[in-house]
């Protein structure tokens, strides 16, 4: 079982930024796909980004958001930056043991975080 502790959300105004933490728990992180989606009030879970070897994003968040990971610490990190009032959302990490061709997919992944919230204030 993993265990997935996300950090790092909050209020902040249009045009700043956030860095988001992961933390995960187990002894093969660096085997896992880790992703960050979000969930907006009234709108489906929707892909952010994911890292395994390369990173994805989805297009609204390109050239903003920055997905990476420090495997000596089991942590993954989400820096965004130019944020906008439609960023906001629960952010939530989701780990994937071993690797999928349909990263982008919530229904692929293993496990979740309990999610942590943003706010962009226009």
């Amino acid at each position: 079982q993993v265990q997935l502790v996300e950090s790092g959300g909050g209020l902040v105004p249009a045009g700043g930024s956030l860095r988001l933490s992961c933390v995960a728990s187990g002894r093969s992180f660096s085997s896992y796909t880790m992703g960050w989606f979000r969930q907006a009030p009234g709108k489906e879970r929707e892909f952010v980004a994911a890292l395994r070897g390369s990173t994805y994003y989805r297009d609204s968040v390109k050239g903003r958001f920055t997905i990476s990971r420090d495997n000596a610490k089991n942590t993954v990190y989400l820096q965004m930056n130019s944020l906008k009032p439609e960023d906001t959302a629960v952010y939530y990490c989701a780990a994937k043991v071993g690797w999928t061709t349909r990263i982008s997919k919530d229904s692929e992944y293993d496990y979740w975080g309990q999610g942590t919230q943003v706010t962009v204030s226009s």
